[in-house]
């Protein structure tokens, strides 16, 4: 887009539509830059767009002011057409301090639009920065960006000058500003963010005008001031009617299993331990206790899964979640649920690591810990979502699959899902697929691992049923009577009997989905939170006119019984993940083909331009 002339004070300002842009609000980690790109989002949703969102921000409770690691960003793409991703480079930036701009300024698009506070750009601040002298004086910038210097902070206390608030709690809402002026600028609706205002300040009013305000004045400011010589609007995307909402990844876990609780007609009882970025499924569910759903907040790892173990053991639905560092300390216990043969449901939202390593950004490297991370041979069923909405219908998945195999299932998320948020249409909970259920009561012929001949599931027998006492416990079982077992025989069946039964779960997977031509040059096989950047990357690929398709897999174990057979329909095939290489390595060795693994690990989601890259290099060579 070219810059187009000032007009004069009071002149009607230009007005053009874009189908999409991207837009990143960044500044300290106390700047509310989290609040103002929620804000911004459900801006986006009331215009009917659609969406997907990048929250980032540091590990630190409160990381140092000004400095570059205590950054904190939420970026956001909106459109009239299907949005993927985030987005890769940045149409808009909206930077509070010097630290934001020089952590965020190189994905800014050349010719994007800068947006700066510039109270911030004293020399204290740009001695933390790194700066040595004051990059807005550099004609370089203004000439590879259309820069605009605004003093929000000023603006801001002129705004609320006369408001019974100290100085510190004024600057507060310079936030505010920056969200008005970026909804003028993108002709978003201010009723929900105001709405927003009164709800969540009725108890202090001062504070909800000084913010409605702030949030006015910057809209305002928009409209009037010279520098600001057009604005933007785009069109509502076509999107199937219905009850929509933006939808977080843990929040559509939790609700997946509010779902499953009221189909199944059992209590959930969820254990977990406070761990990053996995603690808000802990505090959606608490907020439902009028469901069926019982919360623990346990005092370690240990007690959160051996209390969700206990749960199902009652005849309740057990679940518990953490990430990478908690699912180490939970593995004995997922393998007592193995050998015990109880439905356990295991939430496991990915980090970066290893160790504690990078809680608040993205990975997708525990696929190899769940499927081979316990000690023995412990399988379960291991499934990933694709989108944050999808989370719903994995976590509801989970809960079928684990009360009907008798079997654990972890779930593999990643903090990019889990923060991450959709226009996600509400469904009709009687839509979804019946999780039958039956208890064992019939004394006749009981015997504790007596199996399903379809399933290979025991029966779920609750404590107290007469006639009915069994034990179950860590130590090996011998089949059908269930007894300790120290015979090599039967403990050689067992083991097989345990993965037959996992492999039999892929019975209930439907046939693969297959985006572009069931044969061809080149597939990209993604799984987890890779889905937008892959789906997209290969959407352009295809408008180029390559031979190139996509499948993204939410069954990771067992895999979908049609995979051989699509695989061996293309030439090559690109399997890209962030991690260092593990579902490409479990391709290789299942099915015996020369896949090539796409791999970056920078705690960020992939990006759609760099696989597009990956995917001219693979098919340019395929023939």
């Amino acid at each position: 887009m070219s810059e187009t002339a000032a007009p004069a004070a009071g002149a009607r300002k230009t007005r053009r539509e874009l189908a999409r842009a991207v837009v990143r609000f960044a500044g300290d980690s106390g700047d509310g830059m989290q609040l103002t790109g929620e804000q911004f989002t459900t801006e986006s949703a009331w215009a009917g767009n659609d969406l997907a969102t990048l929250p980032n921000f540091p590990a630190e409770i409160r990381a140092p002011a000004g400095t570059l690691f205590g950054v904190s960003s939420f970026q956001l793409q909106f459109g009239s057409q299907r949005v993927y991703t985030p987005g890769d480079r940045l149409d808009c930036l909206v930077a509070m301090n010097p630290a934001a701009l020089k952590v965020h300024l190189s994905d800014l698009k050349a010719g994007g639009l800068l947006i700066v506070n510039t109270a911030a750009f004293d020399k204290r601040n740009l001695d933390k920065a790194g700066y040595p002298a004051n990059p807005l004086d550099d004609a370089t910038l203004a000439e590879r960006s259309r820069l605009h210097n605004v003093d929000m902070t000023s603006l801001t206390l002129q705004a609320i000058q006369d408001l019974p608030l100290n100085t510190k709690e004024k600057d507060r809402t310079k936030n505010f500003f920056a969200l008005g002026l970026v909804s003028w600028i993108y002709t978003r609706p201010l009723e929900p963010t105001l709405d927003w205002i009164r709800k969540k300040f009725v108890k202090n009013p001062t504070v909800a005008e000084a913010n409605t305000r702030v949030l006015k004045a910057g809209h305002a400011f928009g409209e009037t001031a010279e520098i600001f010589g057009e604005h933007y609007e785009i069109e509502r995307a076509e999107m199937a009617p219905g009850l929509y909402r933006a939808m977080t990844g843990n929040r559509a876990l939790a609700w997946g299993l509010l779902a499953a609780a009221e189909r199944s007609k059992l209590p959930i009882v969820y254990g977990a331990y406070p761990i990053t970025p996995a603690s808000g499924i802990l505090e959606e569910l608490a907020m439902h206790k009028r469901f069926r759903v019982r919360t623990i907040q346990a005092e370690d790892e240990i007690a959160a899964v051996t209390a969700a173990i206990g749960a199902s053991f009652g005849g309740a639905v057990g679940v518990t979640a953490s990430s990478g560092p908690g699912i180490a300390l939970k593995g004995e216990g997922i393998g007592l649920a193995v050998m015990a043969e109880l439905p356990l449901v295991i939430f496991d939202i990915q980090r970066g690591g290893p160790s504690t390593g990078l809680p608040t950004k993205t990975e997708q490297a525990d696929l190899m810990q769940a499927l081979y991370g316990r000690n023995s041979e412990s399988p379960i069923v291991v499934l990933a979502p694709a989108t944050p909405g999808d989370c719903f219908y994995i976590a509801y998945e989970a809960v079928r699959i684990a009360t009907k195999y008798m079997v654990p299932v972890m779930v593999l998320s990643d903090g990019y899902l889990a923060n991450g948020s959709e226009p996600w249409p509400i469904p009709d909970v009687g839509t979804l697929p019946p999780i039958e259920l039956e208890f064992r009561t019939e004394r006749e012929g009981f015997y504790p691992y007596l199996r399903d001949p379809a399933t290979l599931a025991r029966p779920w027998v609750r404590p107290g049923t007469p006639g009915l006492e069994h034990r179950i416990g860590g130590l090996e079982k011998q089949d059908v009577t269930g007894n300790i077992s120290y015979d090599a025989d039967n403990h050689d069946h067992m083991v097989r009997t345990r993965a037959e039964k996992v492999r039999r779960v892929a019975q209930e997977i439907p046939p693969t989905s297959i985006n572009g031509p069931a044969t061809g040059d080149l597939l990209v096989v993604g799984w987890g939170g890779t889905y937008g950047a892959i789906t997209a990357a290969v959407e352009r690929a295809q408008a180029d006119g390559k031979s190139v398709a996509s499948i993204h897999l939410r069954y990771l174990n067992p895999l979908p019984p049609d995979l051989g057979h699509i695989l061996r329909e293309y030439r090559k095939v690109l399997v890209p993940e962030i991690n260092s290489g593990q579902l490409v390595r479990v391709l290789r060795a299942e099915y015996l083909i020369d896949a090539v693994g796409f791999n970056r690990v920078r705690g960020m989601p992939l990006a759609t331009d760099d696989i597009g890259e990956a995917i001219n290099q693979l098919s340019g060579s395929a023939s």
